[in-house]
């Protein structure tokens, strides 16, 4: 009975004592301590006169800025403009990739007469055609679109030419082996192969219509917000071009996150992408 009291007192002792662990902030909370302390000094500098707004506006002077232009409903419509001609561009550019990959891809004869001219023409910076399409088509929306089509259409084809042609030869021939015909080849052996290498092309297709939007909305446009930070230029609203910046990249982060979401969900026999 004597040991039997001792043992539940040490157990007690043990539930009473104070535990030596230390508390730690969690990582999202680190993460976030740099980004404030720099903001921190921004302002700092900025109302210290160190760093004048005609270089770059303080983060109170763009947060005022910012809320005005949600208020206004300007930032929605100009946001609005530049996201119908990058999915507009970059739709046409995916589709015209993938059609071209598919045929030169799976046929010898396709690629032969496909690949030459589109190895030809992705050498061409999309930049450089801006002279030569605003003398076809003048400088209106189908010029913008047009320049955002062609540096979309590459990656695609590229990537996904590549994944149809890397596929392992080991699994055409047990394909083969179980009696699959060609359509039944390219359907369920072909083209699940090759998704890896579409997603690819498609991330990197998604950066270059953000660029071309960038450049295509300082060419005789009146809305996107390209436009926007080249009217805020010309009044040297550093204010207005960081916003534009941020959207730019706050856009870019989004979209891509919901296509690795999509690559995911699409790639999810892959057993890089089952979860533990």
């Amino acid at each position: 009975m004597t040991q039997t009291h001792a043992h539940t007192a040490a157990l007690d002792t043990r539930k009473t004592a104070p535990s030596n662990k230390k508390w730690t902030a969690p990582d999202f909370v680190l993460r976030l301590l740099s980004p404030l302390a720099i903001l921190l000094l921004w302002e700092i500098a900025s109302r210290a006169g160190l760093i004048p707004s005609r270089v770059i506006a303080a983060p109170s002077a763009i947060g005022e800025t910012l809320w005005q232009l949600i208020a206004s409903g300007e930032l929605l419509r100009h946001l609005l403009v530049s996201l119908q001609r990058a999915v507009t561009g970059l739709g046409i550019g995916v589709t015209i990739g993938v059609v071209a990959a598919l045929i030169s891809g799976l046929s010898k004869r396709g690629e032969v007469i496909l690949d030459s001219p589109m190895q030809m023409l992705r050498t061409i910076p999309s930049l450089a055609l801006v002279p030569l399409f605003i003398l076809w088509f003048g400088i209106g929306e189908f010029t913008k679109i047009a320049l955002i089509v062609t540096g979309t259409t590459f990656p695609i084809y590229l990537n996904l030419f590549a994944g149809i042609r890397n596929i392992d030869p080991k699994l055409v021939e047990a394909a083969n082996t179980l009696g699959l015909n060609r359509r039944e080849l390219i359907w369920h052996v072909i083209l699940p192969g090759a998704l890896p290498s579409f997603f690819v092309g498609l991330r990197y297709s998604l950066g270059i219509s953000w660029l071309a939007l960038v450049f295509v909305e300082q060419i005789n446009t009146t809305a996107g917000i390209g436009y926007l930070a080249s009217d805020a230029r010309d009044f040297m609203r550093t204010d207005v071009i960081v916003i534009c910046l941020l959207i730019y990249s706050v856009l870019g982060l989004l979209i891509d996150g919901l296509i690795r979401a999509l690559e995911r969900f699409a790639l999810a026999w892959r057993p890089s992408f089952v979860r533990n």
